[in-house]
């Protein structure tokens, strides 16, 4: 996989994908987004990647969309660039493997929408996150939304409304990444998690992510009717049976991918 914006490397069945504009802040210009969807498509399409790390080169994780690009379109040019946006973030969470964030700087209007919308997110205590275009005359809708959905109403608006940025620990707080860690430890921290996932059986790992992100926006009785189903399918899985015999025989799981 060869690409003009992005690094592609494996650390055995882990994925590492490395945004590299770091001139332009990482910004989500309309080929890195193709590229991004691309990369993820034939990772996902993968049974020997367990997990991705999503990475970044330079100071800033991501600055969000290239305003070089938002200029002087007309409607259907922005149209495709936020359609094509939608499609980078929803590729992240529809592929089996958990995608971690790896967050080394700044995360702002795009780059948050893209922390957000990951599974997982390690961040380094320098990482800073926003949604700041209500300060450039252009409100982070398309942000928002994933935003919303991983801290809650209250605090996705005070960052949308004001455009301020928050710090690594408030940011762990608030529920927006799941630790802060100093910065030459991130990414050992991010492969760790990474690891851990990687230990567990890949179909029932995706299975999983799928199931999560079916039932999160349903209302409870439809959720757990989802729920209920997708655990009795699951348990009738080769590697259900395995994992459960091992355990009552106190060993460790032989797993066959079934």
């Amino acid at each position: 996989m060869n690409y003009e914006s992005l690094c592609f490397s494996s650390e055995g069945d882990i994925a590492v994908v490395t945004l590299n504009r770091p001139e332009r802040r990482n910004a989500l210009s309309l080929a890195l987004m193709h590229e991004l969807i691309d990369c993820l498509s034939e990772i996902g399409g993968r049974r020997d990647l367990r997990a991705v790390i999503l990475a970044a080169n330079g100071k800033a994780f991501c600055s969000g969309h290239d305003l070089a690009e938002m200029v002087g379109r007309e409607l259907s040019e922005y149209q495709t660039i936020f359609e094509v946006c939608t499609q980078l973030m929803e590729k992240v969470q529809s592929i089996p493997q958990p995608v971690i964030a790896e967050v080394q700087g700044i995360a702002t209007a795009a780059g948050c929408q893209l922390v957000a919308t990951c599974d997982l997110a390690i961040a380094s205590e320098d990482a800073a996150f926003a949604t700041p275009g209500v300060k450039i005359g252009l409100f982070c809708t398309t942000p928002m939304v994933a935003l919303s959905r991983a801290i809650g109403r209250k605090r996705a608006l005070e960052m949308l409304l004001t455009g301020e940025s928050i710090d690594a620990r408030r940011a762990e707080d608030w529920g927006l990444v799941n630790r802060v860690v100093a910065a030459g430890l991130l990414r050992a921290e991010a492969l760790k998690l990474a690891s851990r996932i990687a230990e567990a059986s890949e179909p029932v790992i995706a299975l999983g992510k799928r199931a999560y992100y079916t039932q999160i926006d349903l209302e409870q009785p439809q959720a757990y009717a989802y729920a209920k189903e997708a655990m009795s399918s699951n348990a009738l899985a080769e590697d259900a049976q395995e994992g459960i015999s091992a355990f009552l025989g106190k060993r460790a799981p032989r797993w066959t991918g079934r």
